[in-house]
């Protein structure tokens, strides 16, 4: 290698002890300032020397620093100044600005057109009508959840706070949650972290959300404890009870929070010891196939005093959730509520072979659910929730229109909190306060103000869906149909939704012959007593 090479790789090094030197023998204007200048970035360049971890340090001494600070920042430097208004990591500049003028209450309309391709394939929109009737009043966007079964039936908001635990989130984050569910009369799901003090001191109807940790009601071992459920479930705020079999960011995979990251607070909450890590494992103790988990619900049901009941999952094989149709049809038990979560849902922390590719997209996984209970003449006694990726008022629109009663939203609460989409959820160094257990990071969220805000999202936003019935000529939510909703599939062609996703006719997997070839195979496939399939040549 050159002396020029070399130069130029060790120059700013050479440079600052020439500095250091040359401040101490020559009286320098500001000498004081420039030595300790040049005297820090003397120390830097040694150090890069004789450290061994990173090879850019050692061959370029205090310029290879700047290699991981540009890194360390990449994300900031693109959501600011490179990415386009439409470009998606994971949302776009345009659909933060949507949710953030709509917590602050500004003007969210946009002049001179849109921004979007509308002759790009995959493009969708909302046919509208010659006849517009009046807007409908947002405030009766309600739907009623409890089967025959339930005796304290949820009158729930079609647009609620999808699960985040106190854990992931701060303790702020949830009181200004939940303070904004209050004001805004819907639900706040607590995540599988369990009920936290915070979830309840402003009020706000919760939806528990019961995970394989069976945090807040476990045994010291991690198994199910039906007392300290019961203590729980009972109390007023806890409209609902949800057990989560799996998640769309993760499915299948479980969680570990650190022993380092637990505090005395989320150890109390959880029920879970300090002096080792707290383990959310992949699979439920309580059950095995899909007959013990009817069985579960119907305990659970009967521990709360009959409040709806239900469980979410990301659909994965689609013969284990065939298996628990059936099982409802053979022991006549059947969930208040079943969510759909796709697999584009948000999460703290997940390794990225599990976040690109495991779990079924909403739409198919929603269709799948709708379709199946439809087929099995079980659609009326069950509604179906759906998560993932969810913001805008035709996201909610398009999503029921494809099957779902109602919708749930986290990311789309966090940008009404403050959320820039900074992507370190799991560092505990969010910025805004949100995602961490940093006290003096959280002091950087104000209650008072976020509370204000997650209303404000939430009316605006079924405000907005309200305008876009009236324009479609559609007296309210429960009207919206498939073939409302058009998606363009070529830069020639668009297509109803009817007209591009398969809708069974009721009872159609109850006959002999099922008339899609798809869903006979899964209906084969599937057994009652078993999450795996009957024969694995015959799985579609």
């Amino acid at each position: 290698m050159t002396a020029v090479a070399y130069l130029g790789r060790y120059a700013l090094f050479l440079i600052a002890i020439a500095t250091t030197i040359a401040s101490i023998v020559l009286n320098f204007p500001f000498g004081k300032i420039v030595f300790a200048v040049a005297l820090v970035l003397t120390l830097i360049g040694f150090a890069d020397i004789l450290q061994k971890t990173y090879a850019v340090r050692r061959n370029y001494p205090i310029l290879g620093n700047l290699r991981y600070l540009l890194k360390h920042f990449r994300p900031e430097i693109r959501q600011y100044f490179i990415e386009s208004d439409s470009e998606a990591v994971p949302f776009t500049h345009g659909q933060r600005e949507l949710v953030y003028n709509r917590a602050k209450n500004h003007n969210s309309n946009r002049a001179f057109g849109t921004i979007q391709n509308v002759y790009e394939k995959g493009f969708q929109f909302i046919n509208h009508s010659m006849a517009p009737v009046p807007m409908p009043n947002p405030d009766d966007f309600r739907i009623t959840i409890g089967g025959s079964e339930c005796k304290q039936p949820y009158s729930a908001s079609i647009f609620n706070i999808s699960a985040m635990s106190f854990g992931a989130l701060s303790s702020n984050a949830v009181l200004a949650l939940n303070g904004g569910a209050k004001l805004g009369n819907f639900a706040h799901d607590t995540g599988e972290g369990s009920i936290s003090p915070y979830h309840l001191q402003n009020g706000g109807d919760l939806i528990w959300e019961l995970g394989s940790g069976y945090f807040g009601c476990r045994t010291e071992d991690g198994k199910f404890d039906p007392e300290k459920f019961r203590e729980k479930a009972l109390l007023p705020q806890v409209k609902m009870i949800e057990v989560k079999i799996s998640q769309g960011a993760k499915p299948g995979h479980g969680g570990v929070l650190p022993k380092d990251k637990i505090t005395p607070e989320i150890a109390k909450t959880r029920g879970v010891p300090m002096d080792r890590d707290c383990i959310s494992p992949p699979y439920h103790s309580e059950f095995s196939n899909p007959i013990e988990l009817l069985e579960f619900i119907q305990r659970l049901r009967e521990l709360s005093d009959g409040k709806p009941v239900g469980f979410k999952l990301c659909i994965g094989h689609a013969w284990e959730f065939a298996a628990i149709v059936k099982a409802m049809l053979k022991t006549g038990i059947t969930p208040d509520f079943i969510v759909v979560d796709g697999k584009e849902g948000g999460t703290g922390s997940a390794p990225i072979e599990f976040a690109d590719h495991i779990g079924s997209p909403l739409r198919e996984g929603l269709l799948f659910v709708h379709n199946t209970l439809v087929g099995a003449n079980l659609r009326d006694q069950i509604k179906i929730g759906a998560s993932g990726k969810i913001i805008s008022a035709f996201d909610i629109a398009r999503t029921l229109a494809i099957g779902a009663d109602w919708v749930n939203s986290a990311r789309g609460f966090m940008f009404a909190l403050g959320c820039i989409q900074s992507l370190s959820c799991h560092t505990n160094t969010c910025p805004t306060g949100i995602a961490t257990q940093d006290l003096m990071r959280q002091k950087g969220l104000d209650v008072t103000n976020k509370v204000n805000r997650v209303h404000n999202y939430h009316r605006n936003t079924l405000h907005a869906l309200a305008e876009m019935l009236s324009s479609a000529g559609i007296n309210h939510v429960n009207e919206l149909e498939p073939h409302h909703l058009v998606l363009r599939t070529a830069d020639n062609e668009v297509r109803l939704f009817s007209n591009t996703y398969y809708y069974i006719e009721p009872g159609a997997l109850l006959r002999d012959n099922i008339p899609s070839q798809f869903y006979a195979s899964v209906w084969e496939t599937a057994q009652a007593s078993s999450f795996a399939p009957v024969s694995r040549r015959n799985a579609y």
